[in-house]
């Protein structure tokens, strides 16, 4: 909630298990089932309930009561609280403890998704086990682990990714090095990105990333992100050549649809959305609805809208005892019939909700137009900790008080599901500022555009992929100012210029009728052409098209004779690791002349000649790298083995360069492996 000065207030409500809609699990006698979590001179209990969603079962850990002790009790209070210390408990319970709990309850999954990096703790419980009751050892149990296990990071900047000192790991953790028959040098290498930085922090991405074999972020843009954010663990490749990829996030259609657009909706797929909602050409069926009932459908979501907007309003004030003078204003100034913009979302600096008020002059004009007004509604909840966050709040409702704002710019506190649904539905645009890259994905403006609200953002996160000239407005993504501050002014004025040139325009550009045939075009080419393409259903299946099916049959063949094929990759890797060093280059030949530049157009002919001393010829690779100031790829040119003999391997390329410049070049020695899924996998590299 909100002060009358502002402030965001955090109210935490106490969880009264009896009221919501789950239950305890309970063993054949009738007591709770539980999981014990060791920690420094005690044990930390946790009872399980369940919660049914649809034909999917959740399960829920609660450590506060009576069994642990009172700093135990608040691990499960609140997710945003505590320090450092409870933080790390949070994800010992939620890693550790949720492979515990599947374990007690018979619950034997073929592949582990892991989203974010707090639950990383889970590779480590789990190859414990594979070593503990199987008797594996820790590299067999890692590469078990690895191949049924999908990492996806939803940040895209490193402070964002949970970090602990080493005395705090080794507070909660100094026992686990033992488990895993390694020493804690090897323990803590597991989460660094370089194991010999004894001052690195043990890193629960890293962590998550070392364990698992497939890596992937939540757009295209943040994907890129990702791998140059990752790059560090694996050295001696570019970003561009990790095998971490995307799957764009999409939204539950059936969630955040309004019940209006659902009869559309209903019509359109002939009563059969979910087995046709990957079928482009339903959606296009858009087309054949009337333009004047689309545009009555998002007139009457918008009176529903600021109707509820009112109310909630009224209360609020009312409660917060403000002047009954505002109150009234706001309440006769607020219209259903105008252009209406909102910005709603979780308040953080670089979502820069302060960039509409850089010129409060301009703004005052736009939404005081007498012929073609504007109103602005905000809502949102800062994190706790984010005090920058707080204050951005602070300052839109003291903007939203001034006489010329007064009933066009509205905060409206307490953001929830149900405020949320009824923004998405009523808004006309959708707006959103971050800055670029630092919106990993985001899924708001993709359910707005479930419901014909046009969406206008800069081009991050999942608008680099659904930005469509004639389905909603963007910003560039090209960054023209290194200094913020000046970027933020040019951004801010090319957003009022948008509105002011295109948007509000195109809103009231009505015809005899009274609508605007120019905008219900915007909402039609956006149900056809970008909707479509952000769905969950879409998600779930590049999902498992990308990673569950391939993961999932890596996985059967791990699990084929006793877990052959984890036994023989393991030590396979040890042997490479022991003889790597002992690789000693014999002969280069390269591009034939005494100057190191090629042609372009002209064939040249490269040898390499190796001493491979006890490694197999077969399980080596040879490459010239090119690539421009050791940043961009140019090209790689494969070597081929072509003969070998005692004490030497000859490897051949044929390089032609097609492309001008100035590049570096170097040739890279790499192992090769019919098992290997991919190169990052066993990151051995020899630069010669």
């Amino acid at each position: 909630m909100l002060t009358t000065l502002g402030e965001q207030q955090a109210l935490y409500d106490y969880q009264h298990f009896s009221k919501i809609p789950v239950t305890p699990v309970r063993d054949e006698e009738g007591e709770f089932h539980m999981v014990q979590i060791m920690l420094p001179g005690r044990v930390m209990h946790a009872r399980i309930w369940k919660m049914n969603i649809g034909r999917n079962e959740m399960y829920l850990l609660d450590t506060d009561f009576e069994k642990n002790l009172p700093e135990d009790r608040v691990v499960s209070h609140q997710l945003y609280g505590g320090d450092r210390e409870n933080r790390l408990k949070q994800e010992l319970l939620l890693g550790v403890g949720g492979i515990r709990a599947l374990e007690q309850l018979g619950i034997k999954p073929d592949l582990f998704h892991c989203n974010e990096g707090h639950s990383a703790f889970n590779g480590l419980e789990r190859i414990r086990i594979y070593m503990h009751d199987l008797q594996f050892t820790l590299a067999e149990a890692k590469e078990i682990v690895r191949a049924s296990t999908l990492f996806t990071t939803h940040t895209p900047v490193p402070a964002g990714h949970d970090h602990f000192d080493e005395d705090l790991i080794r507070k909660y953790m100094g026992h686990y090095p033992s488990r895993l028959r390694i020493e804690w040098e090897e323990f803590m290498a597991l989460g660094r990105a370089n194991p010999n930085d004894w001052k690195e922090k043990f890193n629960m991405s890293y962590l998550a990333a070392n364990l698992a074999q497939e890596v992937n972020g939540v757009s295209m843009l943040h994907g890129a992100v990702t791998r140059d954010m990752f790059t560090a663990l694996w050295p001696g490749f570019l970003p561009e050549e990790l095998n971490i990829g995307y799957v764009t996030n999409g939204v539950h259609w059936p969630t955040w649809t309004s019940k209006e657009w659902k009869v559309v909706y209903n019509e359109m797929f002939e009563g059969n959305f979910t087995d046709n909602q990957s079928n482009p050409d339903f959606w296009g069926r858009i087309y054949d609805q009337s333009d004047k009932r689309i545009w009555d459908l998002k007139q009457q979501l918008r009176t529903k809208l600021i109707n509820a907007v009112k109310e909630r309003f009224k209360e609020n004030w009312i409660k917060r005892h403000e002047d009954p003078k505002q109150i009234m204003a706001i309440n006769n100034t607020l219209s259903d019939k105008v252009l209406t913009v909102v910005f709603a979302r979780r308040f953080a600096t670089y979502k820069r909700a302060h960039l509409l008020f850089n010129n409060p002059e301009r703004l005052a004009k736009l939404v005081n137009n007498p012929e073609m007004p504007v109103q602005f509604i905000f809502a949102g909840k800062a994190h706790p900790a984010d005090k920058a966050g707080q204050e951005l709040i602070q300052m839109i409702t003291n903007y939203s008080k001034k006489p010329e704002f007064l009933g066009k710019v509205l905060f409206l506190q307490n953001y929830s599901i149900g405020l949320a649904k009824l923004l998405v539905s009523g808004a006309d645009i959708w707006m959103n500022t971050p800055t670029r890259p630092l919106e990993a994905s985001g899924t708001s403006g993709e359910k707005a555009v479930m419901n014909g609200t046009l969406h206008f953002s800069v081009l991050d996160g999942w608008w680099v992929e659904g930005y469509q000239p004639d389905a909603g407005w963007a910003l560039t993504n090209e960054r023209t100012y290194e200094n913020q501050s000046f970027q933020d002014n040019l951004d801010a004025e090319i957003i009022y210029s948008i509105f002011e040139n295109e948007i509000i325009p195109a809103f009231y550009n009505r015809n005899g009728e009274g609508f605007s045939k120019e905008w219900v075009q915007f909402i039609k080419n956006t149900i056809s052409g970008v909707s479509s393409k952000f769905t969950t259903h879409r998600m779930i299946n590049d999902y498992t098209r990308q990673y569950y099916s391939r993961q999932y049959e890596r996985t059967l063949k791990m699990r084929e004779n006793d877990y052959d094929m984890a036994k023989r990759i393991s030590s396979w890797k040890r042997r490479m690791i022991r003889s790597w060093d002992s690789i000693e280059v014999l002969e280069i030949k390269l591009f034939e002349k005494s100057t190191e530049t090629l042609d372009t157009g002209t064939e040249y002919n490269g040898e390499v000649v190796l001493d491979l001393n006890e490694i197999n010829p077969k399980y080596v690779g040879v490459e010239l790298v090119i690539t421009e100031n050791m940043k961009e790829m140019v090209n790689i040119y494969p070597f081929q083995l072509v003969s070998t003999e005692v004490g030497k391997a000859v490897f051949q390329a044929k390089i032609l360069n097609d492309r001008p410049g100035t590049f570096n070049y170097g040739i890279r020695v790499y192992p090769v492996h019919e098992f290997l899924p991919h190169r990052q996998d066993f990151g051995l590299i020899k630069w010669i």
